[in-house]
């Protein structure tokens, strides 16, 4: 059985899903949602999902922002795809920017730490911190092997935005065994309530 639509009831709200390396196969949370929660969402689609182009990503983020033709966005990522909002949100125009309510990100890896992979380095790396610039939250396991808690925390620092932490669950993917991730579930949830969506 589905879980209720988020927006049932209310004007829409398009979820714009944001995976991170190689995409989010069936069994990750992000497809579970999209596929029977979260009503209309859909996904980026970059060229670069194997060998990523930070650009590539940023690009794809803007058109699936504009196809949503005027309904308020809510950005849900993962892993890598946080960094890809992270420096959408900081190079869009305005007038793309204007959608977006928010920001859901989820599990950053560490670009500082030795599990960063290395081919990434050139191509998807903060040069310098930049502060989200809508209403988001940043969401980290605490045995999250590509992101100590504490990095995790640093990175909510550099982007300006809240740190909630839910446990031991690794990476937060499909490894995680997490099904339709019910905690996921009810974070997004209050964080859509935080900016004005029941």
């Amino acid at each position: 059985m589905s879980a209720r639509p988020i927006d049932e009831g209310n004007s829409p709200m398009h979820y714009i899903i944001v995976p991170g390396w190689n995409g989010s196969d069936s069994a990750h949370w992000q497809s579970v949602w999209e596929a029977d929660w979260l009503p209309g969402a859909t996904r980026i689609a970059p060229a670069s999902w194997t060998h990523p182009e930070r650009d590539d990503w940023v690009d794809a983020i803007g058109r699936a922002v504009r196809a949503s033709d005027g309904d308020e966005v809510v950005l849900v990522a993962h892993s890598l795809g946080c960094y890809a909002v992270a420096h959408w949100l900081a190079s869009a125009a305005g007038d793309d920017r204007a959608s977006v309510r928010g920001a859901f990100l989820v599990a950053p890896p560490d670009q500082d730490a030795e599990t960063y992979p290395a081919e990434l380095l050139s191509t998807f790396l903060d040069s310098e911190p930049v502060a989200v610039s809508v209403p988001a939250v940043l969401v980290a396991s605490d045995d999250d092997p590509y992101c100590t808690l504490d990095a995790a925390a640093r990175k909510a620092d550099d982007w300006q935005l809240p740190l909630v932490s839910t446990g031991p669950l690794g990476h937060i993917n499909s490894d995680s065994n997490l099904a339709d991730w019910p905690l996921g579930r009810r974070l997004l949830t209050t964080f859509t309530a935080g900016i004005g969506r029941p």
